[in-house]
């Protein structure tokens, strides 16, 4: 038996759960927010419904890293560190260097670090994680997992822009998608649900939390997807845009009196999508409850629901139909009406919901209407475990 840590790294958080393998049983999860800000916040979930709360002053990543080591010994979560074997960190952007998880080398940490223009927001805590993690165990196997690996199946026709090819040829300028963790995971765990192989189904899964985007996947593979060379594109999200005509936004600089095209990508990627265009929040809880008297509110979940509709229905037509489509994240697998919606929105091509059955949050299950001809499947994703068991593999060799 090992454990293995699967490690999500944001700028100002640290997200980690922590696995007894090949079991796949998880000893402890939990996660410290506002590093490097005072009142930071520790909290690990452990046992039998046990948590571990604490406010105090974390500087930064590599002390957040201590305080968490020191705590899975303090709450005898582990005797030692040498207990923990390995250490998987989720990276969202591997550019063309990586079409699947490799341990993490000199030569791939500074790959890694020359990909932080795929994903600014990021990639650079994606970095700080390893290399604090690097710092405090420097023995165990330390391994990238990269949410950008899954789409490396992307044909040309569907990763290319139609832009001059010299852009793609010098600076490999081309969509990359993300959220590949969570679909390598849904995809396998809807095709057992389904009960016939990935490799001979169609899918198209929606990642819906508060980065969302879409994917279509095509005999186990990606096929293609809605985000691109950064995760702004595709659907509208929580705080993120989503599709935006470029000179439109030349457009609102010149208005608005910008002159860093930076201005604007932060506009794109923090105060857009649902908090942007309702006013009320980035969280669709909130949006929905404000919905029956704010008018923004209301259209706002008509944008988010519409545009998911769209992307599924165009791959539904470019895989010439699907096998089944497949809900997941945060609001895909805990909006009821959401689903159902788009299930209608779909109506068309055989899609429907069991509202009985679609009466449910965060369980694996068919939730189809009894005459549907491409199934509706409800799968919740875990990265993590895809994660850990990566790791296991590169270091079982």
């Amino acid at each position: 038996m090992s454990k293995i840590i699967a490690v999500n790294a944001g700028s100002s958080t640290l997200k980690f759960k922590l696995y007894e393998m090949p079991e796949e049983n998880v000893l402890a999860e939990g996660v410290i927010e506002r590093i490097a800000l005072p009142a930071s916040h520790v909290e690990i979930k452990y046992g039998d419904g046990k948590k571990y709360e604490k406010t105090t002053d974390v500087k930064n990543h590599e002390q957040a890293i201590q305080i968490l080591l020191d705590q899975l010994l303090n709450l005898d979560i582990i005797k030692e560190y040498s207990e923990i074997n390995g250490v998987g960190h989720r990276v969202v952007a591997g550019g063309e260097y990586f079409d699947k998880s490799v341990v993490i080398t000199p030569d791939v940490l500074k790959k890694i670090e020359s990909s932080t223009e795929l994903a600014p927001l990021h990639e650079p805590a994606n970095v700080l994680g390893i290399k604090a993690f690097k710092k405090v165990l420097p023995d165990i196997i330390s391994v990238a997992v990269f949410d950008t690996a899954f789409h490396a199946t992307l044909p040309e026709k569907n990763f290319l822009y139609s832009l001059p090819y010299e852009y793609y040829e010098k600076y490999s300028a081309r969509k990359y998608g993300f959220h590949g963790i969570s679909y390598r995971y849904v995809s396998q765990r809807a095709a057992e649900l389904l009960g016939k192989p990935a490799e001979d189904l169609k899918m198209i899964i929606m990642h819906l939390g508060a980065g969302a985007s879409i994917c279509a996947v095509k005999n186990g593979k990606s096929f293609d997807t809605s985000m691109g060379f950064t995760p702004v594109t595709g659907i509208t999200m929580a705080t993120r845009s989503g599709d935006v005509d470029p000179s439109l936004l030349a457009y609102v600089m010149e208005k608005e009196g910008m002159t860093d095209i930076n201005e604007m990508i932060k506009v794109l990627n923090t105060k857009s999508g649902l908090l942007g265009i309702s006013g009320v929040s980035a969280d669709m809880r909130e949006v929905e409850a404000a919905q029956a008297t704010n008018p923004r509110a209301k259209v706002a979940r008509e944008i988010y629901v519409n545009r998911i509709i769209r992307y599924v229905g165009a791959y539904l037509a470019e895989m010439g139909g699907a096998d089944a489509i497949v809900f997941t994240a945060g609001v895909g697998e805990n909006s009821i009406t959401i689903r159902k919606e788009v299930a209608e929105g779909l109506n068309y091509f055989g899609i429907g919901v069991d509202n009985e059955k679609n009466d449910v949050r965060g369980v694996v299950r068919d939730i189809s209407a009894k005459d549907s001809k491409i199934k509706t499947l409800l799968v919740p994703t875990d990265e993590e475990l895809m994660i850990v068991r990566d790791v296991q593999t590169l270091a079982n060799k």
